[in-house]
């Protein structure tokens, strides 16, 4: 029997990445999903982002698993499709259990050269979109006379300042400032509410040429390997960035009964990142 078996995850950006990765790694210990993604592209943002065919390939792998799954496309800046999207599921699937607000963006630049639509973008995706996502969730959760379980993903930017990424940093300190009023609030419920701060993951929100050029602005069309030492540089560890599945370990113990006294703690995983 899987750690998660019987239960409920809800999870925000799971088309690929980190999203796809935890509903995969979650649906291995047994658990349902409840998955949503904008499957949209942001003009503030100079990366891909997910698309509808990355959506149905997390729906195809987590089936594959003879797991249930309820997919749409969501924005997570849209308050009612969130709720409208987890009553759905919870309609559905019978219950929720597990929350992962994993939706996010990235694009970099001096402060000063952020324009009011990046800023906006980012607070309204990285900090905002999280709270919605969570709103919706709560009245859910504490149905379950066992409790439940909240994981918020911030970043090493949301435990130190990192150029280049202001609003980045600021939506992803204001996602613990939430993570620790909502573990307050809930704990009377049995509800755990964490954050995670991963380093740099092996995701198209970095391994794109828009953030190569940040570590390279010397090369016309830098590639993964032109940065790979650079980026091995910024932690402790002798490793340029982690894997998907790294993140993923990180949020099941948080969220199965091997974290069930964990509540208010902002987790790193970051090769020693903040540390360094």
């Amino acid at each position: 029997m899987g750690k998660l078996e019987g239960k409920v995850a809800f999870i925000t950006g799971a088309a690929r990445g980190q999203g796809r990765s935890h509903a995969v790694r979650l649906a291995q210990e047994g658990a349902d999903i409840i998955a949503v993604d904008a499957c949209t592209e942001i003009a503030t943002v100079d990366y891909p982002l997910s698309t509808p065919e990355d959506l149905a390939e997390t729906v195809r792998q987590v089936e594959a698993l003879d797991r249930r799954i309820i997919a749409g496309q969501v924005d997570v800046r849209d308050g009612a499709g969130l709720t409208a999207a987890v009553d759905k599921g919870v309609a559905e699937l019978g219950r929720l259990d597990v929350v992962v607000a994993n939706a996010g963006i990235a694009s970099f630049a001096p402060a000063e050269q952020l324009t009011d639509e990046a800023w906006d973008a980012m607070i309204d995706i990285n900090l905002s979109g999280v709270f919605k996502s969570v709103r919706p969730t709560i009245r859910h959760l504490k149905a379950n006379p066992e409790g439940g379980a909240i994981v918020l993903t911030s970043s090493t930017a949301g435990l130190k300042g990192i150029p280049n990424i202001a609003h980045y940093t600021a939506a992803k300190h204001g996602v613990v400032g939430l993570m620790k009023v909502l573990a307050n609030e809930l704990a009377r419920y049995r509800i755990r509410v964490n954050t995670i701060h991963p380093t740099n993951v092996d995701t198209p929100m970095i391994m794109n040429e828009g953030a190569y050029r940040l570590f390279r602005p010397d090369l016309e069309h830098p590639t993964r390997e032109d940065v790979a030492d650079t980026f091995a540089g910024l932690n402790a560890m002798p490793v340029p960035w982690v894997d998907v599945l790294d993140i993923s370990e990180a949020v099941l113990y948080l969220v199965s009964d091997s974290g069930r006294y964990v509540t208010g703690v902002q987790l790193p995983i970051d090769a020693g990142m903040v540390v360094r």
